[in-house]
Parts: structure tokens; C-alpha cells; sequence
């Protein structure tokens, strides 16, 4: 707790003399404070550009991969037929048949009060002739849906309201429905445990009166070059053939009497903008550093010389140098320019998509080979700065970390130095005071007892 002396003896402004020396002996301390700032600055721009070299390395290795920028567009002759492409999908042209769509095997039991057996036992017994007995809690066909459900046996019960009976009774039946479709889905449900099954007296839930088999799970079919030597019948448990050519998934949801002709071409100016962006963010990334890096000299006497917060840092300068290289250099004698990545005499990175399209349309294959190298230099530069163990700009970062936090714990000590001298004139300014104080009082005395003596000039005049 500081302590105020102003004017008790000496009339000084104790406090002011105080803070104007501690302003003194603070100032080593504030200059470590802006120092700390600025490097907290710096931090600050080596995160977000770190961050920047890790996208960047994201969509470089995805640009790396061969036609990992390709783009196509798809058609089809008929809404029920829909294509879709992955990564290797290549323009085709080609007609097929729908023979058949996969279904989910489903029945339903005839409809009643509840389960004629409580508790209710039941077995299913899927395609490959596995069963699983189940037990309800109660005679109560919802209880019995619950339990099928619970049982994990790959299939969906629910208890479906079926009116009332003659006497006004709450009837229901019992929906089983294969949670998969296909052939491998279809299943079969018994009244009775496994034992009753496998000696014949359980009975089939489906074929009971008033149950029926209201879809038999089964396949999708597909034919290639129908009604030619070549014709090819393809299958699929599910209603997507997945890569029914390299890259290409085909989803049918209805039968087709005459051939859907399905189509894949390549999306050139999809495939450009694609492109583009990733030029456009390198050339944001060295954007970026050249504008950390420029220096405002001053114009005249008494102005600042201001230097950018990447100014002077060869690990920054590093990493501007090896990202231009790795757009610009060529690629098997090839440059990059040929395909609409260019760097102009100021070193700014640009992209022709014009030129981009035009080389596309001419060779694919070359132009994305091309590209496809560029990003692979672009990910290896990007991978070397950014790594987050090992990384150069990872490392410059952590070093700029640690010198920050050894700024902070010199100002913690000074913190310490400051309070213990600003404690000490403190208490030397109230020493000052008291001695002036005892001071005055000896002086007071003094004077009260010197004029309390016999004068001498009236004793000598006697």
C-alpha cells in the first residue's frame, strides 16, 4: 500500500516526485514492453502465414494427384437413371438397361389382437441360413417390434394399426422390412424358438393366412451393350453401381424398357476456375509476404523509417523464393507458362485462363500432367515450411514463442525491482518528513526555552 506524505512537513509534492522518479527507473522495463509487442506481432503474422502454407499444402496434395483438378459434367437420357464421377473418371459415352431395381425384403403378418404366445417367441433366420431368437416382453405387438429391433438381426419391425375386429378390438400387424436391400437381405420369421424351427413345427410368419411377402429383396441388374455378343449383366445389392466404369457411379431407382444412353465429359471451364484458385492462393501467399516485407523510407527530416513486419527474415524470404520457383521453373523442359501460369518482371504470379482453356481443350492429358507437377512442387515447398514438427516456419515461429516468453519473465522481475524501489523511496520520504518533524519540534523547544532565560540586557542595567 503506497503511502501519501504530500505536504505534512516539507510542503513537497511527495507523490509526483515519486512517480517522475519511477518513470526514470521504468524505463529499461518499458522498452522490453514494446519489444515484446513487436515481437508479439511478428508471432502473430508467422501464425496466420503458417496457417495459410498449410491450406495450401491441403490443396496442393489434392492437386497433385493425377486429374485431382479434373472436373467433368454428366448426363443422362432418363431422371431415373443419374451418374456421378470420382477420382479417375474419364469422358465416356455409353448405353445401358435396367432390368430390375434392389428392393428390401419385407412381410407382413396377418392382423390380430397381439401375439397368440406370451411371453412371444420368434426366430429369424436370414439368407445364409443364420438365425437369432428373439423374446418379447409382452404379448403386445409393440413390444414385439421393440424387441426384433433390439435384436440387431438386421431388421426393421413396426407395429402397423389394421382397424378393429368384430367386437371392436384394436387390431395390428407386424412389418418386418430387411434393413439392407438386395438378395443378401432376404430373411424369413418364425413363430416359435430355434428348436421348433429346426424340427419343422415353427411356423412361417409370411405364409400364415391374411401375411403376405410384400416385396422379395433382390438385386439391381444392369446390362452393357444389350442385345449384342458383348451384352454384360452386372448386379448390385444397393441401386448404385459403384464404378460401373473407372470412376463412375451409376444409381438407377426404375426399370428401363429401352437403353439409357449415360454420359461423362470433361468440364473445361469448371476444370479452369479449379485451376485458377489454386494459382490465385499461392499468388495470395506471396502477396502476402511482399507486403510484410515492404520498407517506408522516410521522406524528410523527423519522419520514420518503418520496416514491414517480415523485413530482414530469411526464413520468410526463403519461403517467398522456393513457392515462386516451384510455379515458374519448368517441368521436363516444359514451362509452366505454356499452360497460363506466368510470373511477370516484378515477380507477381498470374494465371491466363484463357490460355488455360485453349491448352486444355488441346492436349488434357499434357496440361494436366503439367499442372499436376506444379502442385506437387507446391506441396513439397509448402510441407518443408509448414510441417507442424519440423517445419522452418514452424521452427522460426517457435523461436520468435520462446523469445517472447523470456521478454515476459525479464519484465516480471523488473515488475519486482520496480515495486521494491518505489517501496524503498516511499519509505525514505517518510523518514525525511518524520526527521523534518522532530526537527521542528527541537526548534520550537529550543526557542521556548531561550526566551524563557532572564534577559540579559535588563540584569545588566541594575
Amino acid at each position: 500500500m503506497s503511502l501519501s506524505l504530500d505536504g505534512l512537513v516539507s510542503g513537497l509534492k511527495t507523490t509526483e516526485v515519486i512517480k517522475a522518479l519511477m518513470d526514470v527507473h521504468a524505463i529499461p522495463r518499458s522498452l522490453l514492453k514494446a519489444k515484446m509487442d513487436d515481437k508479439n506481432g511478428i508471432v502473430s503474422q508467422l501464425q496466420t502465414l503458417n496457417t495459410a502454407i498449410q491450406n495450401l499444402a491441403t490443396a496442393a496434395e489434392k492437386a497433385a494427384v493425377p486429374d485431382g483438378l479434373a472436373r467433368f459434367t454428366t448426363t443422362s437420357s432418363s431422371p431415373s437413371v443419374t451418374v456421378a464421377t470420382r477420382a479417375g473418371a474419364a469422358p465416356l459415352s455409353a448405353d445401358i438397361v435396367v432390368d430390375q431395381v434392389a428392393t428390401n425384403h419385407t412381410i407382413v403378418s396377418a392382423a390380430t389382437q397381439g401375439w397368440p404366445v406370451d411371453p412371444p417367441v420368434i426366430t429369424l433366420e436370414n439368407a445364409t441360413g443364420e438365425r437369432v431368437q428373439v423374446t418379447a416382453d409382452s404379448a403386445s405387438m409393440q413390444d414385439v417390434a421393440q424387441a426384433i429391433n433390439e435384436a440387431g438381426a438386421g431388421i426393421v419391425a413396426a407395429a402397423v394399426p389394421a382397424g378393429r375386429d368384430a367386437d371392436g378390438n384394436v387390431m395390428h400387424r407386424l412389418q418386418l422390412r430387411a434393413a439392407d436391400s438386395g438378395e443378401a437381405g432376404q430373411f424369413r420369421a418364425y413363430r416359435g424358438d430355434i428348436a421348433a424351427v429346426e424340427s419343422g413345427t415353427a411356423s412361417d410368419l409370411s405364409t400364415e393366412a391374411g401375411a403376405a411377402v410384400i416385396a422379395t429383396g433382390a438385386d439391381a441388374r444392369l446390362r452393357l451393350w444389350a442385345g449384342t455378343s458383348a451384352e454384360q449383366v452386372l448386379t448390385s445389392s444397393s441401386n448404385t453401381f459403384t464404378d460401373l466404369f473407372d470412376g463412375v457411379d451409376v444409381t438407377v431407382t426404375a426399370r428401363s424398357a429401352d437403353p439409357v444412353t449415360i454420359g461423362v465429359a470433361v468440364d473445361t471451364e469448371a476444370r479452369t476456375k479449379a485451376s485458377a484458385d489454386f494459382i490465385a492462393a499461392v499468388k495470395d501467399i506471396l502477396t502476402r509476404i511482399d507486403n510484410g516485407s515492404k520498407t517506408t523510407v522516410a521522406a524528410k527530416p523527423g519522419d520514420k523509417t518503418t520496416l514491414g513486419v517480415f523485413t530482414g527474415d530469411s526464413t520468410v524470404r526463403g519461403l517467398r523464393n522456393a513457392l515462386a520457383d516451384a510455379v515458374q521453373h519448368p517441368v521436363d523442359g516444359v514451362s509452366p507458362s505454356s499452360i497460363g501460369i506466368s510470373t511477370d518482371m516484378y515477380g507477381v504470379l498470374s494465371f491466363d485462363e484463357e490460355k488455360f482453356a485453349e491448352a486444355l481443350a488441346k492436349d488434357p492429358d499434357a496440361v494436366a500432367g503439367l499442372f499436376s507437377d506444379v502442385a506437387a512442387r507446391v506441396q513439397d515447398t509448402a510441407k518443408i515450411y509448414s510441417d507442424k514438427y519440423d517445419g522452418l516456419l514452424t521452427s522460426r515461429i517457435t523461436g520468435q514463442e520462446s523469445e517472447v516468453k523470456g521478454l515476459g519473465e525479464q519484465m516480471e522481475r523488473w515488475d519486482v525491482r520496480l515495486a521494491q524501489r518505489k517501496a524503498s523511496l516511499e519509505r525514505t520520504y517518510a523518514r525525511l518528513e518524520v526527521m523534518l518533524s522532530q526537527l521542528q519540534s527541537q526548534s520550537t523547544y529550543l526557542s521556548s526555552q531561550i526566551a524563557a532565560l532572564p534577559g540579559s540586557s535588563s540584569n545588566g542595567g541594575k
